[in-house]
């Protein structure tokens, strides 16, 4: 039994392939390039709160809200930087993967905290690719 194919269903399959195939390419250019960060700076309600260098395994317990009812554990571990516990309702911070290139952040919106990754000699500002 021979399954034929119209030619529109080809070109979509063909579509489909380079658009997987430019997005493939993409990511692995971004890997490869990612530069691997030194310091992690912490913002809580946009005004700096830490700078952490992720050489230093460390633990930051942060508090915040008017009683101090908001907490956000962060934690450096191995050269990388993860929220290790938050009370906030949705723990999207918590779930977030460990970070440790340079541009890389993690967001706690509830609470307003803000982990960026910076390298030697950066300011953390908008880079060329922003």
């Amino acid at each position: 039994m021979k399954i034929s194919l119209s030619k529109k269903t080809k070109n979509d399959i063909i579509l489909v392939l380079v658009i997987l195939a430019l997005a493939l390419s993409v990511y692995l250019i971004f890997r490869l390039c990612a530069k691997e960060g030194s310091v992690a700076n912490i913002t809580l309600d946009g005004e700096s709160y830490a700078s952490v260098p992720l050489s230093r395994d460390t633990v930051l317990e942060i508090k915040s809200g008017e009683s101090g009812e908001y907490i956000n554990t962060v934690t450096v571990k191995d050269g990388k930087v993860f929220v290790s516990d938050a009370n906030c309702p949705d723990k999207i911070c918590k779930e977030h993967r460990p970070i440790k290139n340079v541009g890389e952040t993690i967001v706690c919106l509830p609470h307003k905290i803000v982990v960026t990754i910076v390298g030697e000699g950066s300011d953390g500002g908008v880079d060329v690719v922003s």
